[in-house]
């Protein structure tokens, strides 16, 4: 037997920055009530280009946060990165991980371009005052793995460490690769994504993708799953979780907030959205038979939602090919509807939310989609109430990578039943 086999995998850390929230109670609060937060983009040298809303993150103070020795290094995505991290660590009783056994922890991160604010500003400097008043951070700044290696540094953590560059499925990717670091005999590892792409050169970048919305109303920008979809809307943050080895969690006495039970990931091809629904069919099948999960034992998934018409009905139609008659029955959520997609944290936020649903017997809404034209039974308006021990959360990307995570609540654990202060921060 595997050592993947014998060492499950438990959730035992949430840190979260999004534009709901920027802590954990604060983000499962607003996702429950289905708050709509996306706006007009308000970031400086952005008002002249045709992307005009997002979902950015407010209030949040990297300084209060991150020491000014990380700070000067780091893009605002490692900023969101290493909170979340804090934030998480803190949660799981790990904030010293690192004092007695600093080999034992690792740390992987997936991101889509990395920082596209500092290289911007660095560049800037160069072209209009010249290569002296470049600053040295720049040469690691920029690169999409400099959110492991700061949280890494920050921690004093030297086990496994890794980034995954997988498109925006690439989220669950690093849950799915952390667990099977832990399934290798790594106790502990700290893994998410976290984004920032709403600066005029990364937004420029984000213009060639003709799934990107440009509507000016933010009400109607972002509706996947309806007649009206138009495309997806971008939005900053994402999530960091502490896995570990659930038999070590478990003899420290620390809260297993869920499983990780099973992953598997496909490639279909960029903007192919006919394909992917075979792809993430495909995806879903190997993460329930990795997880020892009948399809009908899921009770709540958690939708890629990209908001264009093909991509949608891909997905629909894929969720009927891998559970049957229970793919029209389970019920489905977005919560993404109500901020935006932050390309790899997206899917990492779905995994909070679905580890908090889990907990509290609640299926969060859609928010801004009520008039569904597929045949799923897609959860609007309101919270539904309901006994949730199996979440399956799903992932594509532009690039057409497809990926599907399936998620066990302990069964040794009773649901809150949605006490307000439940975890909360």
């Amino acid at each position: 037997m595997s050592a993947r086999a014998t060492r499950r995998t438990a959730i035992t850390g949430i840190g979260v920055v999004a534009p709901n929230g920027t802590d954990t109670g604060t983000y499962w609060k607003s996702v429950k009530e289905g708050l709509f937060v996306l706006d007009r983009i308000t970031r400086e040298g952005c008002g002249h280009l045709p992307l005009r809303v997002a979902g950015e993150v407010r209030g949040f103070d990297p300084s209060a946060l991150i020491e000014e020795t990380f700070l000067v290094q780091t893009d605002r995505f490692s900023h969101y990165a290493m909170a979340a991290a804090g934030a998480a660590l803190k949660e799981a009783g790990l904030s010293d991980a690192a004092a007695d056994s600093p080999y034992s922890v690792g740390v992987v991160t997936a991101a889509g371009s990395g920082g596209g604010e500092f290289g911007q500003r660095e560049l800037q400097r160069l072209w209009g005052q010249g290569s002296r008043f470049v600053g040295p951070y720049q040469s690691i700044a920029w690169f999409y793995a400099a959110s492991t290696g700061q949280i890494s540094i920050r921690g004093g953590f030297k086990g496994p460490c890794g980034v995954v560059a997988s498109d925006e499925a690439g989220g669950l990717d690093a849950v799915a690769h952390a667990a099977r670091t832990v399934g290798r005999g790594t106790d502990v590892v700290v893994v998410g994504a976290a984004e920032a792409p709403l600066a005029p050169y990364s937004m420029v970048c984000q213009l060639g993708y003709p799934e990107l919305s440009t509507a000016e109303d933010p009400a109607r920008a972002y509706r996947p799953f309806t007649p009206a979809a138009c495309g997806f809307v971008p939005a900053e943050g994402g999530a960091v979780l502490v896995v570990e080895d659930e038999d070590r969690a478990r003899g420290r006495d620390a809260a297993v907030r869920a499983v990780v039970a099973g992953h598997a990931a496909t490639f279909t091809g960029a903007s192919r959205w006919d394909r992917s629904r075979e792809g993430l069919a495909h995806a879903i099948r190997g993460a329930l038979d990795e997880a020892g999960c009948a399809p009908e034992e899921i009770d709540v998934v958690f939708a890629d939602a990209m908001g264009v018409p093909e991509a949608d009905r891909a997905e629909a139609l894929a969720l009927a090919d891998a559970l049957g008659p229970h793919g029209t029955r389970v019920p489905v959520t977005a919560p993404k509807t109500g901020i935006g997609r932050s390309y790899c944290g997206a899917p990492v936020l779905d995994v909070v939310a679905a580890v908090m649903a889990m907990e509290h017997g609640q299926v969060p809404p859609t928010p801004n989609v009520f008039d569904v034209c597929h045949d799923i039974d897609l959860v609007t308006s309101t919270a539904r109430p309901a006994e949730l021990r199996t979440a399956l959360v799903l992932s594509r990307g532009l690039m057409g990578s497809n990926a599907a995570l399936v998620l066990r609540r302990d069964p040794g654990t009773a649901a809150p039943h949605d006490k307000e202060n439940t975890h909360e921060q």
